[in-house]
């Protein structure tokens, strides 16, 4: 299945890193922001419509696998989010 792949800007984001796991540890339901602990520890920034399936809403705690891409203001964003 050909994952979404799209950062807080609404565009495809250059893709540095495919299929990193990791778990969502916080997610901001009005602010459609949330962050994803990655198995090495780093806290990666998402935004809603980074999520795979299309909804605006994802379960903290949930295990994920996502791309790691170029986002806003040049750091990195998970994209293609979906669980694990």
């Amino acid at each position: 299945m050909e994952r979404a792949s799209h950062n807080s800007m609404g565009t495809p984001p250059v893709i540095v890193e495919r299929n990193l796991r990791g778990t969502v540890t916080g997610f901001d339901v009005p602010a459609g922001w949330g962050v994803i602990t990655a198995e090495s520890g780093e806290h990666i920034p998402f935004h809603c419509t980074a999520i795979a399936d299309g909804s605006r809403d994802i379960t903290v705690g949930l295990a994920v696998r996502f791309d790691l891409g170029a986002g806003r203001m040049g750091r990195f964003e998970a994209a293609g989010v979906e669980p694990d």
